[in-house]
Order: structure tokens, then C-alpha cells, then sequence
């Protein structure tokens, strides 16, 4: 190596704007999950995997010590994918479970069905078959509004079911609901996939280990998310039972979801899953949803839709109070017709920001009464 290789490759860091914060770190906001940063644990352990040299495309310590902790969690003879995000992870455990003229049951309003784009369909070469739920999820009865056709050259064939844990509308299946819907689905020669985008938070809630309702209730395969319970990025597909998943180490490279330096994506999960910061994380958020449920539960105007059951609160508010909110507090409609918003905590929600936010809206509420009032 040259001297002024040498020389570069060692100067140090410049002070100028790339080490300049660009944002103000006391806006709080309860639009999403993903908005909140990285927990310290996680940031400590990338920083730790970046020393040295290790072997890329997860041939390297950190993924090989991810796996095991997986099978402390879900039990021996499972398999594990790390790709970048949940789309990914989606789509990735779908392709394995089928043949190019397979179907997934899922609910209208699932993550795959709403927010990805169409990437299931035009990606992954899935057709989805989707069923209007009143509180996001499936049941038996459900799936077989679409699981028919069996055989039926004329029609995509219903082979898998994709379920949410915990679903879009914040509402978490019970072990026992899991394992009907598994027991169905495979009554039927049909598979069982889990977006488990919050799935920690399921976990939290039902107060059971991750297996209990994953792998034990009948899951085939599972995308484990990470992103929204504090790390910078990452999910990880989990082939529960690998012998109905066909192909994903070469499913994953095809869908551009291999990372070279894949003891990033590992490392954050060890973060995650060697202790207990999994757990503590969402249950903390859980909390801070069911502060926020039960305060806002006490203003009049403010009418929650759906259970809260993980870190998110879903409640209708009067007309263009919403708008006003948002001025001070950035979150997302959910339902713009019928004015329901979407209110999501996170690890770092603490409950300083809760009691601001409904103080906010009882200032909001109190001057649309007023209003309404003088008219």
C-alpha cells in the first residue's frame, strides 16, 4: 500500500456537517414505531461487530450465534434468514411456501394487502386472496371465504394463509386462535405464515413465550421483525418448519434481500434476543398505548375503535380536530372517511410524552366544544 493510501485510509474524521445532528431530538411524535431511534443496547452492539474482518453473506460468528439463540426461542431444527426489512421478510416467506400458481389468504387489512406496494403480487408472483375482517384478524370461517377451488384450473389456488401478529389494527391472536387457524389451514393442504412486524409486543401481551404462539400453535414460517422494537433495520425470516419452505437461501438473494456484511443485521438481533431487551422494550410500549388508551378513554369526543392489545391506540376524533393536533404532534389517519387515527408508541415513548399528547387533545377538544358552541 502507498503512503498516501496510508495516510487516507487513516485521516481523521472531518468536523464539518456529516457529524452535524440535522433534526431536533425533542419533537415527539406518535405516528409510528419506526419513527424512534435506536436503542442504546442495539447501537452498542454494532459498534462492538465492527472491530476487524469477518466472513461476509452470513458466514460469520454473529449470524452463527443468531441461529442459536433462535433455537433457544423457537426449539432445535429451525432456520434462519436475516434480509433488510419486513417487505422482504414478506415476501421472501411466501415465495417458499409456494408454487408459481399458489395463493395466500389474508386479511384486508394486512401489511402484504395495503402497504407494500402490490410487492407480494408483482414481486413475489403471489396472488392474494383477501378477506374484510372487523378487527384485522383471521379466523377459520374467514379463510373459507376465499379457500376454495381446490383443483380448479380457473383459479389461483389458495395453498397458503398469512396471519399478523400483532395485526394492523393493534389486536393480538391468542395462542389458541393461532392453532385453530394452523390446524385449519393444514386440514386443507394449506401452509401458515406469520408477519410478526410487532411481534414482541404479542409476546408482551399475552405474557407467553415467542414459541407459544408461533412454532407450538403451528406456524410454518414467520418474519420476525426488529425495526419496530428498536433496531436500525432488520427482520429475520424463520423457516419454523423447513420442510414446508422450499428455497429460500436462493429465494433470498433473488429478491436482493442478502446482506454482504451480514453480522450488521445479525448483531442487532443478539442485542435483541441474549437478554431480555426484547421483551422490556415492547412491553414498555405496550404500556405507554395503554396509558395513553386509558387517559384519552376519560375526554368526551374521543372514541377508541379497537382494542388495545399491543403499542397502538385507534380512536375517532370530531371533524379537523386531527389536523389541529397535528400541528404539535405528528400521527397518521387511519380511516380519513370516517376520521379515525392511528396513535403508535415505541421503546423511547415515555410517559412525559404520553400526558403532552393528551393535554393536547383536551386543549383541541376543549376549543372545538367552544367553537361549536358559539355557532
Amino acid at each position: 500500500m502507498s503512503k498516501a493510501m496510508t495516510t487516507t485510509a487513516h485521516a481523521a474524521p472531518r468536523p464539518d456537517s456529516l457529524t452535524t445532528r440535522l433534526h431536533d431530538s425533542t419533537v415527539r411524535g406518535f405516528a409510528s414505531d419506526n419513527y424512534s431511534g435506536v436503542h442504546p443496547e442495539v447501537l452498542a452492539a454494532l459498534a462492538a461487530a465492527n472491530e476487524g474482518h469477518q466472513v461476509s453473506y452470513g458466514e460469520d460468528d454473529y449470524t452463527a450465534r443468531l441461529q442459536e439463540l433462535l433455537e433457544e426461542h423457537f426449539g432445535a431444527g429451525i432456520e434462519c434468514f436475516p434480509v433488510f426489512n419486513g417487505t422482504g421478510a414478506n415476501v421472501l416467506s411466501l415465495q417458499s411456501l409456494l408454487p408459481r400458481w399458489g395463493a395466500v389468504v389474508c386479511a384486508s387489512t394486512a401489511h402484504i394487502n395495503m402497504d407494500e406496494n402490490g410487492a407480494p403480487e408483482r414481486i413475489g408472483g403471489i396472488k392474494l386472496l383477501h378477506v374484510p375482517t372487523p378487527d384485522g384478524k383471521l379466523t377459520p370461517e374467514l379463510i373459507d371465504r376465499e379457500a376454495w377451488g381446490f383443483g380448479d384450473e380457473h383459479r389461483a389456488q389458495p395453498l397458503a394463509v398469512s396471519i399478523t401478529q400483532t395485526t394492523e389494527l393493534g389486536t393480538c391472536y391468542t395462542p389458541d386462535e393461532v392453532r385453530a387457524i394452523a390446524e385449519h389451514a393444514h386440514s386443507k393442504g394449506m401452509k401458515l405464515h406469520m408477519d410478526g412486524a410487532r411481534l414482541a409486543n404479542a409476546a408482551a401481551h399475552l405474557g407467553v413465550p415467542l414459541r407459544a404462539f408461533t412454532r407450538d400453535a403451528g406456524v410454518d414460517i414467520l418474519s420476525f421483525g426488529g425495526t419496530k422494537n428498536g433496531l436500525l433495520y432488520g427482520e429475520v425470516v424463520v423457516a419454523l418448519n423447513p420442510d414446508a419452505a422450499q428455497g429460500l437461501v436462493f429465494l433470498r438473494k433473488m429478491n436482493m434481500q442478502l446482506a454482504s456484511k451480514m453480522r450488521f443485521l445479525s448483531a442487532q438481533f443478539i442485542a435483541l434476543l441474549e437478554g431480555d431487551l426484547w421483551l422490556r422494550s415492547a412491553a414498555h410500549a405496550n404500556a405507554m398505548a395503554a396509558r395513553l388508551r386509558t387517559a384519552v378513554e376519560t375526554i368526551d369526543g374521543v372514541e377508541p375503535t379497537q382494542k388495545t392489545e399491543s403499542n397502538g391506540v385507534f380512536a375517532i376524533l370530531p371533524a379537523g380536530v386531527a389536523d389541529r393536533l397535528r400541528e404539535s404532534f405528528r400521527f397518521y389517519d387511519w380511516d380519513e372517511a370516517a376520521r379515525e387515527v392511528r396513535w403508535m408508541c415505541s421503546f423511547d415513548t415515555s410517559e412525559e410524552d404520553i400526558d403532552a399528547f393528551v393535554a393536547a387533545i383536551r386543549r383541541e377538544l376543549a376549543a372545538h366544544n367552544e367553537g361549536k358552541a358559539a355557532r
